[in-house]
């Protein structure tokens, strides 16, 4: 229950954040109610940005799509839509591990002009959260029970059009669908329950070709 309610904090913040950023802008800025963009465009950025931040980390962790969501955005309106694109880690991440792959991952999104917006630094769940330069985008990345990391990226609200489910590869077996299980996934470094020593160099972001 307590890895459900922290999650859903952070999805409703995201959500709240976005619908923020809509509402603040008549015309919605550069997204909404542009005819070039489209649902199922910013849901294949979505995409490639989920699989560039998961495949940026070194050593490779294991993932899977979770259930996207679309729909209606803009108070109901018909004419506009947004997507929730979500996947989780299924590697075994230690304790001693957690904190290590939260700030590949940081300084991955900042590297590539990504905006972090937001740390909650709790030992147990801590959580990132962070948007894309020019708001298309907002990620958070909050760690749950037993230290499974869960990535969601949602779009800003565009105009509507159908969405097709991802279609980037996952690194391991794919989940999508179906009920997701608990990290089930051993890795010699990730799972390791040894400290990261000082004198050891943390494994850092390579930017995804």
């Amino acid at each position: 229950m307590k890895k459900h309610s922290v999650r859903m904090i952070g999805i409703a913040l995201t959500i709240l954040s976005v619908a923020s950023c809509s509402a603040g802008n008549g015309d919605s800025g550069n997204v909404k109610g542009s005819s070039k963009v489209d649902m199922q465009g910013v849901a294949n950025e979505a995409d490639k940005l989920v699989h560039q931040t998961l495949s940026a980390v070194k050593p490779p962790i294991e993932w899977t799509h979770d259930t996207s969501d679309h729909g209606s955005c803009d108070g109901g309106s018909s004419s506009y839509g947004d997507v929730t694109r979500r996947a989780v880690v299924m590697t075994k991440v230690s304790e001693a591990r957690r904190g290590a792959l939260i700030g590949v991952i940081e300084r991955y999104w900042k590297k590539d002009g990504h905006k972090i917006t937001d740390v909650n630094s709790d030992k147990e769940f801590p959580e990132v959260y962070a948007e894309t330069g020019d708001g298309l985008l907002k990620m958070s990345l909050i760690v749950g029970g037993e230290g499974q990391f869960f990535l969601d990226v949602q779009t800003a609200c565009v105009k509507k059009s159908d969405v097709a489910a991802p279609s980037t590869q996952v690194n391991g077996r794919s989940y999508y669908g179906k009920s997701i299980p608990r990290p089930n996934v051993n890795d010699a470094f990730w799972s390791s329950n040894a400290p990261i020593a000082s004198s050891t160099a943390t494994p850092t972001a390579q930017p995804s070709s």
